[in-house]
Order: structure tokens, then sequence, then C-alpha cells
């Protein structure tokens, strides 16, 4: 019996989406973003130089095809040393008709979205007036702040003295299906907050709101403000088994890392872990000398997104990606006979690219442990068959296996 470890580097695309025409930052579309290959180019040309120096340098996943696999997605060369590939390695397009977290998770586990996420307009207000009033009474307060279109770092910046004065939650959006609830973890509580999102979710899943998300912070407005570890997203319920399903429904264990318990309601997942991303790699190491065969570990590295893409911070997202290889080399080489490890991605996040929302993609797909040689061009949901396949488990849904 084999064991599979499918590693999501959040936002990590790699161009060429053959759709991006029809997604939009602000009023630029997506046509030409390329999360990795913009971020190499920035490195080789000097302009990603804060804290760390030189060529994007990716030694680990390069050798399994991530280089290769961007040349195919888009034609875009990544500057650095040219090596052979020693995974096989393709790349991957989602057809579900978002570039967000669910969509692009949901595809991969086999199940592309059904519906059209609703989305709130990009004006303030942007929420209903019933939905607003909703919030402040799940809250206790007299009203709700922001209420608007807004980046999560900068409206606490702007809005957490005065959230701190009132007691009043700060509720905004983005171009994403989301609503999204900042709130002091000490002075409005932190269970506090989670009782809000609990209480307002199932509201906003009826709308198809993908996630309502607990975004709790600390400080004070003299020394600035910090959001937390604590997230938590109250995701809408997958409306059929997904990949996490099919291997528990087979008498195997699947252990999630990361957002993957938020993302799919636990459904399907025997345990969790949790923490920063520095934390979660020692989860998926530990993992890796321990899971049980024939089991399943479902990883989100969510940092590159959070901290980096939505920032627009090339440097910072080339640290983590540098970091990022030089972990996940560490792991790989500790994987036992018959192993898979899949990396990829969930949709785009170009730190070069005008506005700070998703890009829409296509995804890398790297494989250890199964020989080497070109893949190819798939689907998102060939991810979750490929995976099946491997654990020599039944598959639903639409995807075909690569393996």
């Amino acid at each position: 019996m084999t064991r599979a470890f499918l590693v999501v580097m959040d936002s990590v695309g790699i161009g060429g989406a053959p759709d991006a025409d029809r997604f939009f930052n602000g009023d630029v579309s997506d046509t030409g973003a390329n999360t990795l290959a913009h971020i190499s180019q920035a490195c080789a040309e000097g302009r990603a130089d804060d804290g760390r120096s030189g060529p994007l340098y990716l030694p680990n996943l390069d050798a399994l095809g991530l280089r290769a696999a961007t040349r195919l997605a888009s034609g875009s060369e990544t500057p650095g040393l040219e090596v052979d590939p020693s995974g096989r390695w393709g790349c991957a397009t989602e057809h579900s008709l978002g570039k967000d977290t669910p969509s692009g998770h949901w595809e991969l586990a086999g199940l592309p979205v059904p519906w059209d996420w609703h989305y709130f307009p990009d004006t303030t207000p942007t929420f209903p007036a019933d939905l607003s009033q909703a919030a402040a009474q799940a809250a206790g307060t007299d009203g709700i702040l922001g209420d608007c279109h807004a980046s999560g770092t900068t409206i606490i910046a702007e809005l957490g003295a005065e959230h701190m004065r009132t007691g009043w939650p700060i509720c905004y959006t983005s171009a994403d299906s989301v609503f999204q609830i900042a709130a002091h973890e000490e002075s409005f509580g932190l269970d506090r907050l989670l009782d809000m999102c609990k209480a307002l979710a199932p509201r906003l899943h009826e709308m198809k709101v993908g996630r309502v998300i607990a975004r709790p912070f600390i400080g004070s407005p003299d020394q600035g403000f910090t959001r937390t570890t604590n997230r938590k997203d109250f995701a809408i319920l997958p409306p059929a088994p997904v990949l996490t399903n099919w291997v528990q429904d087979a008498g195997r264990r699947v252990h999630a890392v990361g957002k993957i318990g938020d993302i799919f309601s636990m459904q399907g997942i025997d345990t969790l872990r949790k923490g920063s991303d520095a934390e979660l790699m020692g989860h998926l190491s530990d993992l890796v000398d321990q899971a049980e065969e024939g089991s399943l570990t479902f990883a989100n590295f969510v940092e590159f997104d959070s901290l980096y893409g939505h920032r627009r911070d090339i440097s910072g997202y080339a640290r983590a990606l540098e970091w990022f290889d030089r972990e996940i080399g560490l792991i790989l080489n500790k994987l036992r006979p018959g192993d898979l490890m899949l990396l990829t991605a969930d949709h785009g996040n170009d730190p070069s690219w005008i506005g700070t929302d998703h890009t829409r993609e296509q995804a890398p797909v790297l494989i250890a442990g199964q020989g080497t040689g070109k893949i190819g061009a798939v689907d998102f949901a060939d991810v979750a068959a490929s995976i099946a396949h491997h654990l020599n488990i039944p598959a639903q849904g639409p995807g075909k296996s690569f393996l």
C-alpha cells in the first residue's frame, strides 16, 4: 500500500489561463499575468533584492519540473540554471468560474464548482442594508465599520482605532466571494468574533457567498495593528463528495494541514494541524515520517498569497518561494518508496500585477516519487483522479488520472 501527499502552494500560478480575459483586477484583465515568471524576471533584473539577492533560486522545484511547467503553460522563461526535470511535471487548467480558494481547492479535489459565486459590488456601502443589520445584530452592536472592498491589512490600520473605541466589527469584502470580519482579539474577543461569523455563515452561504472569514488582530492605535494566525474560514459545504471523502470512504486516513479543514468544512478529514507556514512545514515533515500506509495528507501553504501576493510584495514572495524550496527539498528526501507527493496551486496572485486580487492562471503539477516525464496540460480535477488512482480507491467526478 502507498501514501499520497497533496501540497498546495497557495497562489503560485504559472500564467497562461486560456480564459484570463474574463477575469479582472479593477479595469484590467488578467491576460498576461504570470506569478512565477514575473517574480523570476524581477529577481533577475535586481528588482527583488529586499532580504535576498540574485536570480530566483528554486533548485528542488525546478528539478521536479517547475521551469518546464511554466514554459508549457505560458511560453514564459524563468531566468536561472536550466536543469532536466527529475520528476513528473505538467500544468493544470481550472474550469470553475472563480479565481479563489474554494473554487481552486474543490476542483483539485475532484469537484468543479457547480454554481456561480455571489460577489459584492465594488461600491460603498457594498453590503445590502439587511445584511449589515444582521451583522451588527450578530455582534450585539448598533452598526458595523467598513462595509466596502478593502485590503485586510489596510482596513485595520484605517479603522482599528475606531473599532476599539466603538466596539463595532470591521466588515469588508474583496474581488473574491467572501464576507470578512476583522476584530481585536482582546477588546472585542476572539470567541465573540468566531461566534459572530458562525451565526452569519448560513445566511451568506444561502446567497452563495463562498466564505465568512474571521480576521482577528492585536495591537493598539499607538503601536499599530497586526493580524494573528487565529484566522478561521467558515466555508460553504461542498455539495458532493470530494477527494477527502473518497479516501475516507475507502477506510483510509486523511490528514489536513493548514486551511484545508476550513476549506472543506472538515468533510472527510480525520486530523487537522494549523499554524504559520513555518509550523505547517514542520507538520508536513512529521506526517511524511508518521502517516499511515494508504493515507492522504492534504496541505495548504497560504503565506505566498496572504502575506506577499495580495500586498504586491515581489521580494517577499521571492523569499517565501526560496524558503519553501529549501524546506520541501528536505522533506522530499524522506519520502518512502511508493509514496507520491504532488505540488500544485489553486490560482495565481501575481505581485507585479495591478490591484490586490488573485489572478486567473494555470497551476503547476509537480510529482515526486513516480518517475520522470512530461504529463502535459491537464485539468484541475485530474489531480484528484490521479491521487485516487495512486491510492487504488474509486474516484468520482469528471477528472481522469494522468498516472
